[in-house]
């Protein structure tokens, strides 16, 4: 996997008088729990509630360097993944995890080599449902993210591009 160098504040500055809707900003609802902060990559989506069954079925495919962006709906609930999804993750060359929701098993998060950035930290995990729908466009704390979209996270934030804005 070929290192992606950017900064988000840079990519801000270079497209702030962008109105196209082409790049995007999420509010900064987001901590970073993984063994890397700066990740970005193609954008693969999962939608569900509160049940992470597509989550690890797509954390234990191959990942070739994309960020699957889960849209648990904000619940502070349930986590959606957990240690052994961030390792699965990490094996399988996920570059990283963004969740809109919640996560757990802190320690073992930081020592694996993804990113992954969650609202907050709950040890409760799901259930396994079956549920929930894989790429489709998703409301990310109001921000609208699609299959294909690019994501760049590192401390600064998280930004979504209709394309790669690296070269």
């Amino acid at each position: 996997m070929v290192a992606i160098t950017f900064q988000t504040c840079d990519l801000c500055d270079a497209h702030k008088n962008d109105d196209s809707g082409e790049f995007r900003v999420l509010p900064p609802v987001f901590q970073h729990f993984g063994g890397h902060s700066h990740f970005a990559g193609p954008v693969v989506t999962v939608k569900c509630f509160e049940d992470n069954s597509l989550v690890k079925q797509a954390l234990e495919s191959s990942g070739e360097g994309r960020v699957l962006v889960v849209d648990g709906g904000g619940s502070l609930r349930k986590a959606l993944v957990g240690g052994n999804l961030a390792a699965a993750a990490a094996s399988n060359g996920w570059a990283g995890v963004l969740v809109f929701g919640c996560v757990r098993d802190a320690a073992e998060l930081r020592t694996a080599a993804v990113g992954i950035a969650a609202l907050a930290l709950m040890p409760m995990p799901t259930e396994k449902r079956g549920e929930g729908q894989a790429d489709v466009a998703v409301d990310i704390a109001g921000v609208k993210v699609r299959p294909g979209d690019w994501l760049y996270a590192d401390e600064d934030g998280v930004v979504i591009s209709a394309h790669a804005l690296h070269t």
